[in-house]
Order: C-alpha cells, then structure tokens, then sequence
C-alpha cells in the first residue's frame, strides 16, 4: 500500500507547521472560525513582540498618598545626598581622615550617591508628573545599575566589617595587614566584582523578548517583575542569577556576621564598663544598618512568591534602597569623635566669624 505523502507548509498567521489537507478542508466546509482565531492569535502575538515601553506602578494603588510621597522623598533623597556629599568632602579634606576604616567609608558614601540617584530621580519625577513610562532599555539599565551598587555594598560592608575585625581583636596586625595597598585592593574587588556579576545577568536579560502584559509592579526595574513579563525561556536566567548571587553575596553576608560575632565577643572580654558600653554603641549601631539591610534582602528575593508577600515587597525594598543610604552616613561617620572634628573645623573655616577689630574673617 502506497504510503500518502503528507506536505506541510507554513502557516503565516499561527507561525507554526499545519497540515495542508486539514486546513484546505476546513476552508472547503466553510467553517472560518478557525480561521479568525488564527488571525486574531497573529494579530495579538505581534502586539505583544512591539512592546517598547514599561509602566512603573509605583505606588498608585494607595492615590490618598500620592500628595504626601513626593515631598517626604523629595527630603530624603536631599539628605541622603547632602549626607553622602559631606562624609566625602570632609574624608578626602582633613588629613586625620586618611586611615583604613574612612577609605572605606568614603567608598560606602560615593556608592549610596550612586545608589540612591539611580531610584529616587525616576521615583520623583513619576510622582511630580504622573509619568510612569520607562522604556525598556532604560529599565534594563536601571536594573543593572541597581542590581551592581548593591553587590557593591554587600561586598564593602564584609570589607568594612573585617577591618573593625583586625582594629578590634587584631590591634598589633591592624597596621600591617590593612596598609594602603591592601585597602586599595579590597575597595576595587568591591567594585569590580559587583558590576562583573551584574553585567553578565544583565547581557542575559537584555537577549530576552517582552510579550506584555508592560505593566510593573513596583516602583524601579526589579529582576522578578521584568522576569515575570518575559515571554523567553527563564529557567536558566534563574538559574545563573542564583549562582551569582550565591557567589557574590553569601560570602560576603556569611564574612560580615562572622566578624561581628568576633568583635562582640572581644568586647565581652573588656574589663572596663564603661569601655564596653563605648564599644557596644558603636558596633551595635552597624549591626542594626547591616541587619536591615540583608534583613529586607532576604525578605523580598528569598519569600516564596505571593500576593501578600508581592503587596510587601515595595516596602520592604524602600528600606534598602531609600532609607539605608540615607541613615548610613548618620550611622557610620557622623557620630564618630574625628569626623565631628573635621566637620567643626571645616566650618570654622568656611563660616565668617567676627574678629576683635570688627570685622570678619573667613577662608572660603
């Protein structure tokens, strides 16, 4: 019995191989139905591939405090970089301020600068205007930068945290193991290793197509909407997106908590109370920064995904992407003895003052 040969062609409205002798028929039987939906799915299919642009949701499911969150942004993103700015300015100025631990502060300032300027401006301008639009490749750039400044700060907090490790426990190998060249090493590490990671999940993500929904749920480019909106194969995207952050992060999480658990048990060993309590203020203060900092971490990229958890997640990330840069300068240097030094005799010398004579005097 000859075998029926059975030919396919192409099918331009559905995009995938039909057999011909099934579809003339149908069109012979009259029945176009088929055909509509065939049309309809084409027509729609190319709507969704032309998405250029996302819409930023932001915070427009709460309307009664829209009026209320552009000037309570507005202020801190002025003191988050007023903040910054000054710790930077008064770190590279006084000499006094050129050892290890404010390096690494002055590096911690110019990367909230960074930071929060990447959220804030877009956030802001959205509220003022009522633009929510992003294009795609800005949002993708947003990420990149967002997801690189916070692989930097997960690295330069284990960094800052083992140099209080060896000034604590280690006084005698402070000098030795923290030189210039070893801080200098250490921040660039920082830096280098978190664009690295993020460029390469970033390449990945850009390769994807969008089918739409364009709708994002949060009030930046985050990883999980704009996966969520990816018509492309995701699993292996998830995949190395989760080897990297394991790589770059954990360490970093898992160095940081083992230093402050060194330190705390040095100062369990103070004899002098008063010298305990002088340290505890101190290191408890950075303890709670780096506890709400990989706290909210967790909370929002390690829950389980959920509609309780999703309607959260805006604001838990407020808490490490608006409200840490802004309490990291308060927190870190402007409650140390030497930067509140530098600050007094900046202002001497900028503040005109009045001399015996009369007149005032003033270096800037």
């Amino acid at each position: 019995m000859r075998r029926r040969m059975e030919y396919r062609w192409q099918n331009p409205y559905l995009g995938v191989n039909t057999k011909s002798e099934e579809f003339i028929s149908e069109i012979l039987a009259g029945n176009t139905s088929s055909l509509k939906v065939h049309f309809q799915a084409h027509a729609e299919a190319g709507n969704q591939t032309s998405i250029t642009k996302f819409i930023l949701l932001g915070f427009g499911d709460l309307p009664e405090l829209q009026i209320l969150l552009f000037p309570l942004f507005l202020v801190i993103y002025v003191v988050t970089m007023s903040g910054n700015i000054l710790i930077v300015f008064l770190i590279v100025a006084d000499q006094h301020l050129h050892t290890p631990m404010y390096f690494f502060l002055g590096n911690l300032s110019c990367l909230e600068i960074c930071y929060t300027s990447t959220i804030l401006p877009r956030m802001l301008a959205s509220l003022l205007t009522g633009d929510r639009t992003i294009s795609i490749s800005g949002c993708i750039t947003q990420f990149n930068l967002f997801s690189s400044l916070a692989a930097v700060e997960c690295a330069l907090l284990a960094v800052m945290s083992y140099d209080r490790y060896l000034a604590i426990c280690k006084p005698l190998h402070y000098a030795v193991q923290m030189n210039g060249s070893v801080c200098l090493q250490m921040a660039s590490l920082s830096w280098i290793s978190g664009f690295l990671a993020s460029t390469v999940t970033t390449s990945l993500l850009a390769q994807f197509t969008f089918c739409g929904p364009n709708e994002i749920d949060h009030f930046f480019c985050d990883f999980t909407p704009l996966i969520k909106l990816s018509c492309s194969e995701t699993s292996q995207m998830k995949l190395v997106t989760f080897i990297l952050s394991s790589i770059f992060t954990l360490p970093a999480f898992l160095l940081t908590v083992m230093s402050y658990i060194s330190i705390i048990a040095s100062i369990l060993r103070i004899p002098s109370t008063m010298g305990r309590q002088k340290a505890f203020s101190t290191c408890s203060s950075h303890l709670i920064v780096v506890t709400i900092f990989y706290g909210t971490l967790m909370i929002v990229y390690m829950l389980p995904d959920s509609a309780t958890v999703g309607n959260l997640n805006k604001v838990f990330s407020i808490f490490y992407t608006v409200l840490t840069p802004m309490v990291n300068p308060l927190i870190y240097s402007l409650r140390n003895k030497e930067v509140n030094r530098a600050l007094r005799k900046a202002l001497v010398k900028c503040v005109p003052f009045p001399q015996k004579s009369g007149k005032t005097n003033s270096i800037c």
